[in-house]
């Protein structure tokens, strides 16, 4: 028989036997390790993939101010347009208009030849998108009658014409409750009041020129 050299020889501890407690079985840690079950992601990666999606969206949005009475009506109307947008889901541009530009659309799209506060058209099936086109004059008037203030007004109807625009409805009383209720609650997000509550009318602003 050989003599077996020094390097050869195991080490204390490779030579001893490993440990275990006294109320651990064999083979209990790899059942255990088994049993585990992949952890979720947390609420921060959930946030970065939102603030992703997000960012994607305003960067494709574009917003035209037809109009540039607009201005005068809502103070930072780009602001206000592009977060009512994103919130309500993202589209693909938010065009505001006056009455004369919305009526025509109105009589040639849905056979009605007036104005109305907003028009939505989608884009075909499977494409992301479409168009949010607001009259000016129609939004005025409206949060005058309502008693709101103008922004507040067309952040609601943005919103509405973005959830539209996902495949909301409002043609079934249980369709309109729902996305009245969706609406309430991204505006709240926003700081504009429920848009359903009853609000006094304030006084009548000067006429536009």
């Amino acid at each position: 028989m050989e003599p077996r050299s020094s390097t050869d020889r195991p080490s204390a501890a490779a030579a001893a036997p490993e440990r275990r407690s006294p109320h651990d079985k064999p083979g209990k840690r790899e059942k255990r390790k088994r049993r585990e079950k992949p952890e979720k992601p947390g609420k921060r990666d959930r946030r970065s993939r939102r603030a992703a999606i997000v960012e994607t969206m305003s960067a494709t949005l574009e917003i035209v101010v037809a109009d540039r009475r607009w201005r005068r009506l809502v103070p930072s109307v780009e602001r206000l347009v592009r977060q009512a947008v994103l919130a309500g889901g993202g589209a693909g541009s938010v065009v505001l208009d006056r009455d004369l530009r919305i009526r025509r659309l109105n009589a040639r799209h849905r056979g009605k030849n007036r104005p109305t506060n907003v028009l939505t058209f989608e884009t075909p099936r499977g494409v992301p998108g479409g168009d949010i086109i607001v009259a000016l004059e129609t939004v005025r008037r409206e949060a005058i009658a309502a008693g709101r203030r103008p922004r507040h007004h067309l952040a609601h109807l943005v919103v509405h014409g973005a959830l539209h625009l996902r495949g909301h409805d409002h043609h079934r009383v249980g369709d309109a409750r729902r996305m009245e209720m969706r609406e309430t609650r991204i505006l709240h997000r926003l700081g504009v009041p429920n848009p359903w509550k009853p609000r006094p009318s304030p006084l009548l602003p000067e006429p536009f020129r």
